[in-house]
């Protein structure tokens, strides 16, 4: 099922938003303001887990594009998230061991649409984001995945540490990109396994990465010493396609 990328202003409009379904990613909230309306809306956004933010009125003003926001603005996904059950039903489905990848903070919307676009071509049975300090599945990154969105699931997860710990159960074992890691070539990477890529700037976190079984480095000959996101994650999935095939 999709959704349009909605930023819902009001605070009815959100109240109903909410009550009738939808997938809210965000919501902004005026400093102070918990009264009345907007004390009901932060129990629905509570009831679903939705990330709130409680900002300045400038803020609220910057992003409203009516002008009547009533100190409430919400973010609606443009895709509806799956759950992590059903990226490892994909797997079962195919009757091959799950190969997901999990994501640790990416920001950029261009690179989250990449990553997804890859982890399709590459064969992964969906792709793992938080809830807090991340890009969420808005238009930008809809396009940017090029279609992929509505064949590769894209689970959201309140923490990414509890859901490996849960996920090590089922079988799954965990390797991390780092540029300290092991050589990708020198690793094998088949078998159930979760692929995880850090944030752009700031790499896997600490929990994040003490919870990872391995960690795998990609050479690098040149004169910098990092690749995007993107295209780190490209490169350590088709490590893992070329190994899960034998060549």
């Amino acid at each position: 099922m999709r959704y349009e990328e909605l930023t819902i202003e009001g605070r009815n409009a959100v109240l109903e938003a909410f009550r009738s379904g939808k997938t809210i990613d965000r919501l902004l909230v005026l400093e102070g303001n918990k009264e009345g309306a907007v004390n009901t809306v932060l129990k629905e956004a509570k009831k679903q887990n939705t990330v709130v933010s409680f900002v300045k009125k400038e803020r609220l003003d910057q992003i409203s594009t009516t002008g009547k926001h009533q100190g409430v603005i919400a973010f609606a996904a443009a895709y509806e998230y799956a759950e992590v059950e059903d990226l490892l039903a994909a797997a079962r489905e195919k009757g091959e061991p799950p190969f997901l990848v999990l994501l640790d903070g990416i920001e950029d919307p261009h690179n989250l649409g990449a990553i997804i676009r890859t982890a399709n071509l590459a064969g992964a049975h969906g792709v793992i984001i938080p809830k807090r300090r991340a890009v969420g599945l808005t238009a930008t990154v809809a396009k940017t995945s090029a279609g992929a969105l509505n064949y590769t699931p894209v689970a959201k997860v309140t923490n990414l540490v509890q859901t490996m710990e849960e996920l090590k159960k089922e079988g799954l074992w965990f390797v991390c990109a780092d540029m300290d890691g092991e050589v990708m070539y020198r690793q094998n990477l088949t078998g159930p396994i979760g692929l995880v890529i850090g944030n752009e700037g700031e790499g896997v976190s600490r929990l994040v990465k003490e919870k990872c079984d391995f960690v795998t480095s990609i050479p690098m000959k040149g004169d910098i010493n990092s690749l995007n996101a993107s295209v780190a994650a490209g490169v350590l999935m088709y490590e893992i396609v070329r190994q899960r095939i034998g060549k």
